[in-house]
């Protein structure tokens, strides 16, 4: 039967690796991110690869059209068994003295209140069949303090107590949910199908519940 996998912030770095990594194992690939002409050229790239995949433009911090585009690919791919969700840093960056709320709130808009929304609009199909992956990607400042990106710090460490939160209380219904934190995006396809290959470990063993990852193995896991 075939599965479906649904990147929410597919950038063409770390969320392409992943795309590829599952739609070489047969996955049908939804794509959500705010570009359209980007997630298009993703999507061709994939589809060359014979990987079925499809766009959903939605600006995540856009809580009611980040909804409608998971619904959308549902409709169009069938529900996700995996939903990988880790978008990058988008709009001002704030050193820790001048983060205002404003600069704050902006960021945990999309890291956040994003992740809980993709999360709530795929849960209930998960729930249902008893089965399902959550994979949910910070950067070190989620759990190391880093000054000059205070803002996207404090967003990535609510996002990563929300994923490892979900893990204990997900884990008897048979989703599995995966923290993982990457040290550096990859900077190259071959470093991103690298990343994408370990992804695909965290859903098929399901485990662990927290892990670190650089684009080239894993540095440790909890």
């Amino acid at each position: 039967m075939a599965r479906t996998l649904v990147v929410v912030g597919a950038g063409p770095g770390r969320g392409m690796g992943v795309a590829r990594a599952f739609g070489r194992r047969g996955f049908r690939v939804g794509l959500v991110a705010r570009t359209k002409d980007r997630l298009d050229t993703q999507v061709a790239e994939l589809a060359g690869l014979g990987i079925t995949a499809a766009a959903f433009p939605a600006d995540l911090r856009d809580r009611d059209a980040l909804a409608a585009a998971l619904a959308q690919a549902t409709e169009t791919l069938g529900p996700p068994d995996v939903l990988d969700y880790g978008p990058g840093p988008s709009g001002p960056v704030t050193h820790a003295a001048q983060t205002t709320a404003a600069s704050a709130t902006a960021q945990f808009g999309l890291y956040v209140l994003g992740a809980v929304t993709a999360v709530g609009q795929v849960l209930p199909d998960m729930l249902a069949r008893g089965s399902g992956t959550l994979l949910v990607t910070t950067g070190p400042a989620a759990t190391t303090p880093a000054p000059a990106d205070a803002n996207v710090g404090l967003a990535m460490a609510a996002l990563h107590h929300y994923a490892r939160s979900l893990h204990p209380e997900l884990t008897p219904h048979g989703i599995h949910v995966s923290a993982v934190t990457l040290t550096t995006p990859p900077t190259t396809p071959a470093e991103a199908d690298t990343l994408g290959d370990r992804y695909v470990s965290l859903h098929e063993t399901r485990a662990p519940a927290e892990t670190t990852l650089t684009p080239t193995g894993t540095v440790s896991a909890h």
